[in-house]
């Protein structure tokens, strides 16, 4: 069954006092499900998890910001027993039951449903109907790898890059994890996107992604390395584009900025997000230092996007 230990809240909603949450782990036959296991105390439960090297994602720091709202770090069966016992000693009441593996890897699907952005796009599970809101469809699998639209960085961007959307625009998506940005651009009508993640699994994940939404490898195509350190990959991404996006972390955009500008066509546009409260005003000076003017600085819950030129 593997390793796992996570949590399912409603998903994309922020764990608070009175929660119910679910956890699951795996032993070598069979995957455990704790139905109750933090129901009125949050801080004290919090810090027990945290003493076990476990985060609730209101202690996720920055590194784990790709982690979704809830999510209990991968540990251990043995490991998830610790959790159990410790939550017990600190007089929680645990109920616990057998469920089959299929039942965990479909069970969490139930929290992810359409959800609205910007004013365009709705982001469509895979296996949901487009709701009938005249809205355009972005359709995702966000089993896969970071990029679901729930996380206000995402959803921020997203809302930012429709008003550049148009038939003659090309877009390079920096960090592209599931595709969704770039994704995005082009069920708005982009006219071609090029994608770049440092995750080795990022290109056939974006393309099964791009496959769902009846895009092509002839208006999307995505690169795995390190576009930082690799000055040959720089030049196989190539220049001209009229908007670029980023939605990364604070310390991957600061070097990055220093680069950005060779992709960039002029008078293009330059989005990035990953930028979490108290990094704003460092990543802001860089981004100016390196010639950019930020037209507009969006902010939500405790993250912030700088919209460039």
């Amino acid at each position: 069954a593997g390793t796992v230990l996570r949590t399912s809240p409603e998903y994309g909603r922020q764990v608070s006092k009175g929660s119910t949450i679910t956890i699951y782990y795996a032993s070598e036959q069979e995957l455990i499900e704790v139905p109750k296991l933090i129901d009125e105390n949050v801080e004290n439960a919090k810090a027990i998890l945290e003493s076990l090297n476990l985060v609730l994602d209101e202690t996720i720091d920055e590194k784990n910001s790709d982690k979704p709202k809830g999510t209990i770090i991968e540990q251990s069966y043995a490991e998830g027993e610790k959790v159990l016992a410790a939550v017990r000693a600190a007089g929680y009441s645990v109920e616990t039951r057998v469920i089959a593996d299929e039942d965990w890897e479909n069970n969490w699907k139930q929290y992810y449903k359409p959800l609205p952005i910007g004013e365009k796009l709705v982001v469509v599970p895979a296996w949901e109907e487009q709701p009938a809101d005249g809205r355009v469809a972005l359709r995702l699998d966000p089993g896969l790898i970071f990029g679901t639209g729930s996380h206000a960085t995402t959803r921020m961007c997203l809302a930012a890059l429709e008003k550049y959307c148009s038939p003659e625009t090309t877009v390079l998506d920096l960090g592209c994890g599931s595709g969704i940005l770039g994704i995005g651009s082009l069920v708005l009508g982009c006219r071609s996107c090029v994608g770049c993640d440092i995750d080795p699994k990022a290109p056939d994940v974006a393309m099964s992604n791009a496959a769902l939404n009846g895009i092509g490898s002839d208006r999307f195509r995505v690169y795995a390395g390190d576009i930082i350190g690799d000055a040959s990959l720089r030049r196989e991404l190539g220049s001209g584009y009229q908007l670029v996006l980023a939605n990364i972390v604070s310390d991957v955009i600061i070097p990055l900025s220093g680069y950005v500008r060779q992709f960039m066509a002029e008078g293009s546009v330059f989005i990035c997000s990953g930028i979490i409260e108290g990094r704003q005003d460092e990543v802001s000076s860089v981004l100016q230092k390196n010639g950019f003017e930020i037209v507009t600085h969006y902010c939500e819950e405790e993250w912030h996007c700088f919209e460039c030129r």
